[in-house]
């Protein structure tokens, strides 16, 4: 059920996406582009009611055609219909809107970029065109209503998460096993020698350090670089002094597993590399390659090792590795 939820609100942005080609678009008093599809039928959203909806958003530009994200298949979106003015914003067009009707909302990146000079993300260019798509699911009168609502769908969006969680845990337990093979197959064919962690880290020790031994509870400062397991395709360095080294205290998880065990086989001035797992980094979330379930491999050299402060504050949380997260 979920699955078909998903392509039938992809399919109502190809539709859309085809009405946007056809013309008949008009505009807000700022200039937004925008087309509502409706039967006609009911009264336009109020001021002070609610919205309840799905949206899509998506860039093109030339070749570029990138999903942001889209809430089909999973919680609606709520907003609560105002006079905000001509803001270029996609809200100017909610009080046209009734239950059922469907809109696209083009927003002009270069006109984004004249009002909000610096304050874009790097992936959106000049010339690309965000299109913002809209399926109004219903129409609430009072907040109060909608409130309950939102509550009912929170509790059912829950429930969807943790049946995906339950899910994407049982899938990673299938991989961990070829995971590690994978690993060792690799090590074996290019005859890296290597100690294993007791989490499942392989590490290389190429030098083992002469200073302080990287342990549990030191303060550590770490030389590195990350690459994806098995291309070797590199996704982040600070060898090059670009960057100063990353520091943590090892052992409180502040960083994934695979640093966490596999650094404290170093003393100062060690250098090696950690073949790590996915089970060791990110698990089933997307790590630095995008994708769930991926192992990756770190080149490190421990540059210092210190005793660590008196904690002031309560530890860090869990946490994820550098890499720029």
């Amino acid at each position: 059920m979920k699955r078909t939820t998903i392509l039938l609100g992809s399919l109502a942005v190809m539709l859309l996406m085809a009405a946007c080609s056809g013309g008949g678009f008009k505009k807000t008093k700022s200039g937004l582009l925008y087309k509502v599809i409706s039967d006609g039928k009911g009264k336009a959203a109020q001021r002070g009611q609610v919205l309840k909806f799905h949206v899509s958003q998506r860039i093109k530009g030339g070749s570029k055609d990138s999903l942001l994200g889209e809430t089909y298949g999973k919680m609606p979106s709520y907003a609560q219909v105002d006079s905000i003015g001509p803001m270029y914003h996609p809200a100017e067009i909610f009080p046209l809107l009734r239950k059922g009707d469907s809109a696209v909302v083009v927003m002009l990146a270069d006109t984004l970029f004249k009002k909000n000079p610096g304050g874009l993300p790097p992936f959106i260019g000049k010339k690309d065109k965000i299109f913002i798509t809209f399926k109004i699911l219903d129409v609430f009168t009072a907040d109060s209503l909608a409130q309950k609502d939102q509550m009912a769908e929170s509790t059912k969006e829950q429930a969807r998460q943790q049946v995906e969680q339950e899910k994407a845990a049982a899938e990673g337990e299938k991989l961990k096993g070829p995971a590690a093979k994978e690993i060792e197959d690799y090590l074996a064919k290019n005859k890296i020698v290597t100690q294993k962690t007791p989490g499942g880290t392989y590490v290389e020790i190429k030098e083992q350090g002469t200073g302080m031994q990287a342990a549990a509870g030191k303060k550590i400062a770490v030389k590195y670089t990350g690459k994806l397991f098995p291309s070797g395709k590199q996704f982040e360095s600070n060898m090059d002094g670009s960057r100063p080294p990353y520091e943590l205290v090892l052992g409180t998880g502040s960083v994934i597993p695979g640093w966490d065990e596999g650094l404290a086989y170093f003393k100062k001035g060690g250098k090696g590399t950690l073949y790590i797992p996915f089970f060791q980094a990110y698990g089933d979330r997307p790590g630095p390659g995008q994708k769930p379930h991926e192992s990756l491999i770190f080149d490190v050299e421990v540059v210092e090792v210190a005793d660590a402060p008196a904690p002031t504050a309560p530890a860090p949380q869990p946490g994820t590795p550098p890499q720029g997260h």
